[in-house]
């Protein structure tokens, strides 16, 4: 049987402790958006924030383009996979910010939900991908503020 992985506790300084928020971030392939907000978040979040994404029909490697983007802004995401997103995935977050999956993204209760409205970035030129990339960062600077204040 599959199992998932500890909780990471963040160090507090009070007697009380504090559990590391787990996001998800989906979109169809992971190729792009998903693999852009979560490399943001490991980048800008560190330790304070766990990060998966995957994808309703993921893709067979992350959009070149997208990798191009990244790399401008310091981030290199080479060794990125599109993952296939399952539920197990899902129960295991806190929070599931989604980018065009549709139905196709299981719900549970309890989840706290966000949808991104992004352009899809596939069979699109790196001029056309860095505005999707910075309105990202934006979303996951936004997102970081509220998870860890």
């Amino acid at each position: 049987m599959w199992a998932l992985p500890r909780r990471r506790r963040r160090p507090v300084t009070d007697r009380s402790e504090a559990v590391v928020p787990r996001v998800l971030f989906v979109c169809v392939h992971n190729a792009g958006r998903s693999q852009m907000a979560a490399a943001f978040l490991e980048h800008l979040g560190g330790e304070r924030v766990e990060v998966r994404s995957a994808g309703s029909a993921p893709a067979d490697e992350v959009n070149p383009v997208v990798v191009e983007a990244m790399g401008e802004v310091g981030i290199d995401i080479t060794a990125g996979t599109p993952k296939l997103l399952t539920p197990d995935a899902v129960r295991a977050s806190d929070v599931v910010v989604t980018m065009g999956c549709g139905d196709a993204c299981p719900f549970f209760p309890g989840k706290r939900y966000l949808d991104w409205e992004l352009p899809d970035p596939a069979g699109q030129g790196v001029e056309a991908v860095r505005p999707i990339r910075d309105r990202i960062k934006r979303h996951v600077e936004d997102l970081l503020r509220e998870l860890v204040p």
